[in-house]
């Protein structure tokens, strides 16, 4: 069937609803679920096949949907309120109130369940509940239908028709607030940052008095890694509102972000005083703790959040982040309980799952730990829209973008200040970044989001990026440049030179070194098993999609491989890799050897990093303040009866 012919019938079988006709949905119902869908179009009509079947009365039918369903696509807001609905009717009131607590939790436009929620509420005098509930059922009648509807399909991650649906709204309505940032959200959930980052500047120069714009524009900031920008909006929004918790928090992270921690631990303490039952800023002083070093006190933030909220994840897998805690028997079982709740969050179970893998890796239980790693992958990819095959078209883009004679010394900003670190996540860029960073010439920041921000303001243009790139002239090139060497000064200590370690920007080597010419690229690599099996370990704040299925992250190795293959090819002896395996075997030698390459003496202190105090974010924070050593070498072997796809996606 053609798509046209597929939406004809749904519309059909909505028709057929409409008039209670319920034989005929089913008929046509089975119809469509015995072709060849797409996974969005199966959502629909198990989705409609459930709805026919309550109608109708038939409601284990109507369970049996649900459940495919949720399995499809375990954060569908509407199929949460289907199984409300349907334990409603048969009288199973507790499961009705669980399942349309999640529904507005991943969809919160659904005012139905929001109705149903505020009864439940009433009739159990929970009057913060009912407060709570009252003012977003306000909040969503207040809306203009077409926005609310945006909504709607936003939260169903149906982002293309709820851009339309928006746009068409603006076009009519210029500059309504609450669609300025709705069409901002949807923005961000396709990773249009730029322009998401403009709608809500413009909102906030539109409308100061919006305190939910000004948040939102924060959020974006931070999400862009402007945190300077970030800091200073924070600010002033802090000084209209001096006693706001929300500005406060978020403030507090702003500050995280610029490496600010004395003042961001300051302020979230401040907060925790007045406000001590609150898991997730628990969590946000842990993680800033951590970044200090202070790894005791992150502990003691992160079982804190335990002891307030025991079913909230994050807490749990931050524990498990420090890479060193070991969990008791008894943090183990409470996790082993709330995986098995009904009334557990998604994003709690995902959470949970990573975390009780990594405890019971720890004790060697590589069986019972790799079932939990692919029950957190599974559920977290299936939160997703990632397909691999767009991404290694994206690589090869690169490829074809870039030639050899593409390249010079004379465009660009001269600035010699920057020395990038790539790679993939989990391949000992951090650990190079410690070394570098304890050298007196060079700063440590962290990782700058700022080559993947021009890169993504030069991907809408009538040439697409990065085949746009070679069209710019010399001045645009040197002011890209001046701009990476501006923005990124607020993150320097006063070093001539500093660290990049974002390790995306791989992909962007070509843009780096035509508005960077002087800039040092280091490649850090890892054994592709070890890196591999690391990264698949980890559940990634945000970004890094390609890790949460083996194959797909086998499949990104070996396309990352390529286009560093095809970077040393047309920029020679630009470009220095360097082998993890051969730094735990070799350190000064291979010390030495970065060192030489980024044009710095030999310092002694490179050698001693572990004893450097700087603010380290990302999960390797403590194994890097610590000498070296080699445990984590081979650390997929004792899952290697598992890791057939990986091995086949590496071709080894």
């Amino acid at each position: 069937m053609t798509p046209e012919d597929i939406q004809h019938e749904i519309r059909a079988i909505k028709q057929a609803l409409q008039r209670a006709q319920f034989l005929l949905a089913n008929e046509r119902v089975d119809h469509l679920l015995s072709t060849s869908l797409s996974e969005q179009q199966r959502l629909e009509v198990h989705y409609l096949a459930a709805v026919t079947h309550r109608m109708a009365k038939q409601y284990d039918e109507a369970f049996r949907h649900i459940d495919v369903l949720l399995s499809l696509s375990p954060d569908y807001g509407r199929a949460y309120q289907e199984l409300a609905y349907c334990h409603e009717a048969k009288g199973n009131g507790k499961e009705a109130s669980s399942a349309f607590f999640k529904a507005t939790h991943f969809n919160p436009a659904l005012i139905s369940s929001w109705k149903k929620l505020l009864s439940i509420y009433q009739r159990h005098n929970d009057v913060t509940a009912v407060q709570m509930a009252t003012k977003q059922i306000a909040h969503l009648q207040s809306l203009p239908a077409p926005v609310l509807g945006a909504y709607d399909l936003m939260y169903e991650k149906q982002f293309a028709a709820a851009e339309q649906v928006c746009r068409q709204f603006l076009t009519k309505h210029k500059h309504h607030p609450e669609a300025m940032m709705l069409l901002a959200e949807i923005g961000m959930q396709l990773k249009v940052y730029s322009d998401a980052e403009f709608l809500l500047e413009s909102c906030v120069e539109l409308y100061p008095d919006n305190e939910k714009a000004a948040l939102a524009y924060q959020n974006v900031l931070s999400k862009l890694g402007k945190f300077p920008e970030a800091v200073q909006v924070a600010r002033q929004r802090l000084e209209h509102n001096p006693t706001s918790f929300s500005i406060k928090t978020s403030l507090a992270h702003a500050l995280v972000g610029v490496g600010q921690l004395d003042e961001a631990i300051t302020v979230y303490r401040d907060v925790l005083a007045e406000n001590p039952d609150r898991p997730k800023v628990w969590v946000s002083l842990g993680h800033a703790l951590k970044a200090k070093g202070d790894t005791p006190d992150a502990v003691s933030a992160y079982e804190k959040a335990i002891d307030y909220a025991s079913d909230y994840g994050d807490a749990y897998w931050s524990l498990a982040n420090t890479k060193t805690y070991k969990f008791s028997d008894a943090l183990l079982a409470q996790m082993s309980e709330q995986l098995n709740s009904n009334a557990i969050k998604l994003e709690d179970k995902i959470h949970v799952c990573f975390a009780l893998g990594k405890g019971l890796e720890d004790r060697g239980e590589a069986s019972k730990a790799f079932n939990y790693y692919q029950q957190g992958n599974s559920l977290k990819r299936s939160t997703l829209q990632f397909d691999i095959a767009r991404t290694e078209e994206a690589l090869n883009a690169q490829q074809r973008a870039f030639s050899s004679e593409d390249f010079n010394k004379v465009e660009g900003c001269q600035a010699p200040d920057p020395i990038f670190i790539v790679g993939l996540p989990r391949a000992g860029s951090t650990l190079l970044e410690q070394i570098l960073a304890s050298h007196s010439k060079v700063d440590g920041t962290m990782e700058l989001h700022d080559i993947l921000g021009i890169a993504s303001s030069l991907s809408h243009q009538k040439t697409p990026y990065p085949l746009n790139v070679n069209a710019l002239d010399g001045e645009t090139l040197e002011k890209l440049g001046a701009r990476y060497i501006e923005q990124t000064r607020a993150y320097r200590q006063g070093a001539p030179l500093f660290i990049d370690k974002m390790p995306n920007n791989f992909i962007h080597i070509g843009l780096i070194k035509k508005i960077l010419p002087n800039a040092k690229i280091i490649d850090a690599r890892r054994n592709p098993m070890d890196c591999c099996f690391s990264g698949f370990k980890q559940l990634f704040g945000e970004g890094q999609e390609f890790s949460y299925s083996l194959s797909d992250i086998g499949r990104y190795y070996k396309a990352y491989e390529k286009l560093m293959d095809h970077w040393h090819a047309v920029l020679p002896g630009e470009i220095l890799t360097v082998q993890h395996e051969e730094v735990l075997d070799d350190l000064e030698g291979q010390v030495r050897r970065i060192l030489d390459f980024c044009g710095l003496d030999f310092e002694e202190a490179c050698l001693a990093f572990h004893q450097t105090k700087r603010v380290i974010k990302t999960p390797s924070s403590e194994q890097v303040r610590q000498p070296i050593y080699k445990t984590g070498m081979g650390q997929w072997k004792p899952f290697e009866v598992y890791l057939s796809a990986l091995k086949e996606a590496l071709g080894k």
